[in-house]
């Protein structure tokens, strides 16, 4: 009739090791204080489980709970609250320091439309050749983009170079 002691969490009938305890039973109620063999004994008859639920406490609180549906609820609270959370994306937008008007436009409105959806920017920029020997001009593009994008959002990894790129993260402010 009762379901085998559980080992993890809180201290389920047998491994509760003081004598006494304070009781409360299924609906919140406080029974008082009572032996630990009487309040198991009381939890059976309501067809409960007594788990320890303030072991530091003196005397030791317990309470009358069904375990199965008390695990089950926290399982369904740990998944509700796993689907609300938002995940944060990275979204990489290459360019190259020669980029014309309009597709640094194009750029800019993608950029925008990521750091509305709560997404996180890498802006890179690629070197190719001869571009190598002029990097302020890549410096000065992503300046650029760092000033058109202040409103909406804030640099989290300024530029830097790494190898034949240049890299720049901007984040939703």
């Amino acid at each position: 009739m009762m379901a085998p002691p559980v080992k993890t969490g809180p201290k389920y009938d047998e491994f509760i090791q003081s004598d006494k305890v304070r009781v409360i039973d299924g609906d919140g109620e406080n029974l008082g204080v009572m032996y630990t063999r009487e309040a198991i004994e009381q939890a059976a008859e309501a067809g409960l489980n007594l788990v320890e639920v303030s072991p530091n406490a003196n005397p030791p609180v317990c309470k009358f709970l069904d375990v199965g549906k008390y695990r089950y609820e926290a399982q369904k609270k740990a998944n509700a609250a796993r689907k609300t959370q938002k995940t944060q994306d990275i979204k990489e937008i290459k360019m190259r320091p020669n980029i014309d008007d309009h597709d640094y436009d194009v750029k800019m409105r993608a950029m925008n439309k990521f750091i509305d959806n709560g997404d996180k920017v890498k802006v890179t920029l690629r070197f190719r050749g001869r571009e190598m020997a002029h990097q302020h001009l890549g410096m000065d593009l992503l300046k650029k983009v760092q000033d058109d994008m202040a409103e909406t959002a804030k640099v989290e990894a300024f530029p830097r170079l790494e190898g034949r790129q240049m890299l720049m993260v901007l984040s939703p402010k």
